[in-house]
């Protein structure tokens, strides 16, 4: 019966159990460090996420803000400014002049009970609480100058509303908290926005331009 031979060096490529027990140590530490890595990333990419939607939103309610402002700066048929003042009430009943500015046409984004009507009277408005609001109705309403507008929400992180004058002849951008009068009494049309839009412990601000008025067209 022939014996079996066996290779000297069989014994020496064989893993101890000192070696085993080494090797499994440190791949249960690799792989310790790659669950910390793959949370910490995904904790940052969270956070990102959130910081970009918040950017995102204020952005989006930014550009429907100018282009609210420039509609209602197109040409109008009447020799009334397109932008101006008007004392509305709050659905919190107090009484406020915020910066107010009209749509001949409407805008198929406010939520009209019933048909939607022309000539909306748009006022825009920062509530504490609330955020970003713009109350509205249409001259075409029954009790138009009675009745209290309807109260739509552009932003609920809209923290504040300022009014920049350019005075000095240009030279210097005074920012105040309401609008100003004019020496003669009239309300003045500031020349920029600034909106401040607050999310947690972040914080966003914007300026929308206001656009020159072209001026009234003739009657035909």
């Amino acid at each position: 019966m022939g014996s079996v031979r066996t290779n000297p060096g069989d014994a020496a490529r064989a893993f101890t159990l000192i070696e085993t027990l080494l090797a499994a140590a440190l791949m249960g530490g690799l792989l310790l460090a790659l669950n910390f890595f793959v949370f910490s990333m995904a904790d940052i990419w969270g956070q990102g996420a959130e910081r970009r939607l918040f950017e995102q939103h204020v952005r989006a309610v930014t550009r429907e803000v100018e282009s609210l402002l420039r509609t209602a700066a197109l040409p109008p048929l009447l020799n009334d400014p397109p932008i101006f003042a008007r004392e509305i009430r709050l659905d919190d009943g107090r009484r406020v002049s915020p910066l107010t500015f009209e749509l001949p046409e409407g805008t198929p984004r406010l939520p009209w009970p019933e048909t939607a009507l022309p000539d909306v009277v748009c006022s825009l408005v920062q509530q504490d609480g609330k955020g970003l609001m713009l109350y509205w109705q249409s001259r075409l309403e029954e009790k138009f100058d009675e009745a209290a507008p309807r109260a739509f929400m552009l932003s609920p992180f809209g923290a504040g509303l300022t009014y920049e004058y350019n005075e000095s002849d240009g030279a210097v951008w005074r920012t105040y908290d309401q609008l100003q009068r004019t020496p003669a009494g009239a309300w003045s049309v500031p020349g920029r926005l600034r909106l401040k839009f607050i999310h947690g412990k972040m914080q966003v601000e914007t300026t929308v331009v206001l656009p020159p008025s072209p001026g009234p067209l003739p009657h035909f």
